[in-house]
């Protein structure tokens, strides 16, 4: 009897320990459609969804110069003008006469003397700073203080003023406690005797001295002022027939 009933219940007790029947899987989940409100809605407004959608429209020739001031540098380095060297081209424009180039008269410059310390200490001067402190003085005190900025070249003394052609290639000055120094280096495409014969004949309508020293390739035209004031104006002669000059004038 109990063979009977092991017999019985044995398939019974295999068939609940097999596996669980599979469950349906449920359908897969759709994404919902994106739906464009600005679009698609009855009461969008046209230029408001233009003014959204349309391309932003920049400067190219600005675009470059943007964020000047953060960390991050522009791609390139911001334009600035040059004044440019080769000046051989107006020098040849240049009249042959001495005041021709400024409608009026020179007088010419007394011809040169030996001893030009001051040509010695313009080629050790490397600034124009370098250059008024070595003049001692007045001049050598407001050295210490001076600006650099190419605006100094517009307050030059009113005697001592820029030649007419003057390209500007740095400019330096100080100002107040007893300093009105200005020191501009330009250069001209007039040859050497021309530019020496202006500024002594400007000079000498100002009331200075002037007297013209040289060495070599350098040449120097500097004097007082009585009352107070020095100038001095340092020249050398460049490749292409124009000159290099460093004008300084204190207490004009």
């Amino acid at each position: 009897m109990t063979r009977l009933l092991f017999s019985l219940f044995l398939p019974l007790a295999l068939a609940g320990c097999g596996d669980a029947p599979e469950q349906p899987s449920a359908a897969p989940a759709t994404a919902a459609p994106v739906v464009d409100t600005a679009a698609s809605s009855p009461a969008a407004d046209p230029a408001l969804t233009a003014a959204l959608r349309d391309q932003i429209m920049v400067d190219p020739a600005l675009v470059q110069q943007a964020n000047a001031d953060v960390v991050r540098p522009p791609t390139e380095p911001q334009s600035g003008m040059v004044p440019p060297t080769d000046i051989a081209a107006a020098a040849h424009a240049q009249p042959a006469t001495g005041g021709a180039a400024t409608g009026e008269t020179l007088r010419s410059a007394p011809a040169a003397t030996g001893d030009c310390r001051q040509c010695a200490i313009a080629r050790q001067s490397l600034t124009l700073g370098a250059l008024a402190a070595a003049q001692g003085g007045r001049a050598g005190q407001c050295a210490a203080n001076v600006d650099y900025s190419a605006g100094w070249a517009n307050r030059l003394p009113r005697g001592l003023p820029l030649y007419p052609d003057a390209r500007v290639a740095e400019a330096a000055g100080a100002d107040g406690d007893g300093c009105a120094l200005r020191v501009v280096s330009f250069a001209s495409a007039a040859p050497m005797q021309r530019l020496l014969d202006y500024y002594y004949t400007k000079a000498s309508d100002a009331g200075y001295t002037a007297e013209h020293h040289a060495s070599g390739a350098e040449h120097v035209l500097a004097g007082n002022r009585r009352g107070g004031g020095t100038f001095m104006a340092t020249m050398r002669a460049r490749a292409d027939g124009g000159t290099d000059v460093d004008l300084m004038a204190d207490g004009g």
